[in-house]
């Protein structure tokens, strides 16, 4: 009798497959692989062709029942739109993996490889794998549609200024275009007295006041008006109109406070000019160089009004100049200007050369002004005011003539101009022939004062050719490193990740 020498080793034994013999190692079901997927289908019952909804505007799609999301191609976020879309039917297998498969962007088609499992035939596990086909399908978002339509708004911030000039909506306008705060507007109408923004929610109109009331001296008020109202589920639609009031003072503007007004600005002169509107009235005493900020708050308390209309600038020439040297401030006064220079100015009128008529005033433009030169100033002389405050003045503190800017040669500055601006894109309800004359103004204004243009996107403009800084008028002019670059985007064939590639 023979002994094993080893430990005796147990080997499984094979069984026929049921439906075709074939010898494969026992399972619950007695099946293969093979006949056990031709008996059973665990992905019935999961969509093979599903539709999802895109965009072309904003180049979103739609999450429903009603939200829109930004994806990218490829991307997890669309991974997970697109298996939301078979929630319902992937509940009674086990997701095992998913992925795109590739395909052409402009194809309208997404391919998604599914790997399920589910237990069948008496706690059998069939593993299947198998892919889901994406149609994309164009439809515009509720946001684009209102946009389009150009006539659905929610609300509406309507921007006026009871003024002649509007120097201070193209300084608002650029402030707005570099704090973009233009992007969430359904359109942007302009109107003789101001500006309306148009809005599709009520949050952003809100968002757009408070900006300006942060930004230019102003006040403002709501109000809405009922569209519509459900009485089953007791919702409102309401159209909400906002209405905000700028101060009616631009730079350069002769004005005269209210004796309470000056006094509590350091007993400066009750007659200023103002150098400067930006979220406060800067205003400068011409005659002692005092300066001082008034507010929104502050102005309505104490409203004042400009004396003059921008049209009645008149020309002058500096006959003589003197330097006024180390003036004593009185008591109480507030802060001098250390950017100007005091001085005694003789001039005369360009249309009065013919005469021996020279005025005599004191200015701020001391350090701009020699002998011969042309400066634009108002005559307070020859004129009749109607202001309640200046009617009330002793007529020796109001001066002959109001010196306001040096004059240049405006052709020549306008050819040798390198920089451009950019414009808010909106509708005009009437052209205007003194628009681009207050626009030049405007643009004047930029190169002489360096405070305003601090706030200004200026972009530099490769028509022009470049030039020295030096100007043998001396006008101000901006530097080249003050500009930006414009910026010029191109389309690209391959496009970035997500972007145009499924539109046609």
């Amino acid at each position: 009798m023979e002994y094993m020498t080893g430990p005796a080793t147990s080997s499984q034994g094979n069984i026929l497959c049921c439906e075709c013999g074939v010898p494969i190692p026992p399972n619950p079901a007695n099946m293969c692989v093979a006949c056990l997927r031709t008996q059973v289908d665990i992905s019935e019952g999961i969509p093979k062709q599903v539709s999802v909804h895109f965009c072309k505007q904003c180049e979103r799609y739609l999450q429903p029942p009603g939200t829109w999301i930004q994806c990218a191609l490829e991307s997890r976020e669309l991974l997970t739109l697109c298996l939301k879309k078979l929630k319902a039917s992937l509940s009674k297998v086990r997701l095992i993996d998913a992925g795109f498969i590739w395909t052409e962007p402009h194809s309208k088609r997404l391919k998604v490889k599914l790997t399920i499992q589910k237990e069948v035939m008496n706690g059998a596990i069939l593993q299947q794998v198998f892919v889901v086909d994406y149609v994309v399908q164009s439809q515009m978002c509720d946001d684009c549609h209102r946009v389009e339509a150009k006539d659905f708004w929610k609300a509406v911030v309507q921007v006026r200024q009871k003024v002649l000039h509007k120097k201070t909506f193209y300084y608002l306008e650029q402030i707005i275009l570099k704090h973009r705060l233009h992007q969430n507007t359904l359109r942007v109408k302009e109107i003789h007295d101001g500006l309306d923004f148009y809005y599709a929610s009520k949050q952003h109109a809100q968002k757009m006041v408070e900006f300006l009331q942060c930004t230019v001296p102003c006040r403002s008020k709501a109000s809405q008006r009922l569209i519509s109202h459900d009485i089953h589920s007791n919702t409102y639609n309401y159209k909400s109109t906002f209405s905000v009031e700028i101060v009616p003072i631009c730079k350069d503007n002769v004005v005269c406070l209210s004796p309470k007004l000056a006094q509590s600005l350091g007993n400066m002169n009750q007659i200023c000019v103002c150098i400067r509107v930006t979220s406060a009235i800067h205003l400068i005493d011409p005659n002692t160089l005092q300066i001082a900020e008034v507010d929104g708050n502050t102005y309505w308390r104490h409203p004042f009004h400009s004396l003059f209309h921008p049209k009645k600038l008149e020309e002058f020439i500096v006959m003589d100049i003197d330097l006024v040297r180390d003036r004593k401030q009185g008591a109480g006064a507030g802060v001098r200007s250390n950017k100007h220079t005091l001085a005694e100015v003789w001039v005369q009128k360009t249309s009065e050369m013919n005469t021996n008529q020279q005025y005599h005033c004191r200015t701020h433009l001391g350090h701009l002004l020699n002998p011969g030169d042309l400066v634009q100033g108002f005559d307070l002389a020859n004129c009749n005011l109607n202001d309640e405050f200046i009617n009330k003045m002793n007529p020796h503190h109001v001066p002959d003539v109001v010196l306001i800017k040096k004059s240049y040669d405006r052709s020549r500055r306008q050819r040798r101009r390198n920089w451009k601006l950019k414009e808010l894109d909106r509708e005009k309800e009437g052209a205007d022939t003194d628009d681009e004359r207050q626009y030049q103004d405007f643009l004047e204004d930029l190169e002489e004062d360096e405070v305003l243009r601090k706030n200004v996107n200026i972009y530099k403009n490769a028509n022009v050719p470049v030039e020295s800084d030096t100007d043998e008028e001396g006008a101000p002019r901006i530097s080249l490193a003050e500009m930006l670059e414009d910026l010029h985007i191109s389309h690209d064939a391959t496009g970035g990740e997500g972007a145009e590639m499924l539109t046609e």
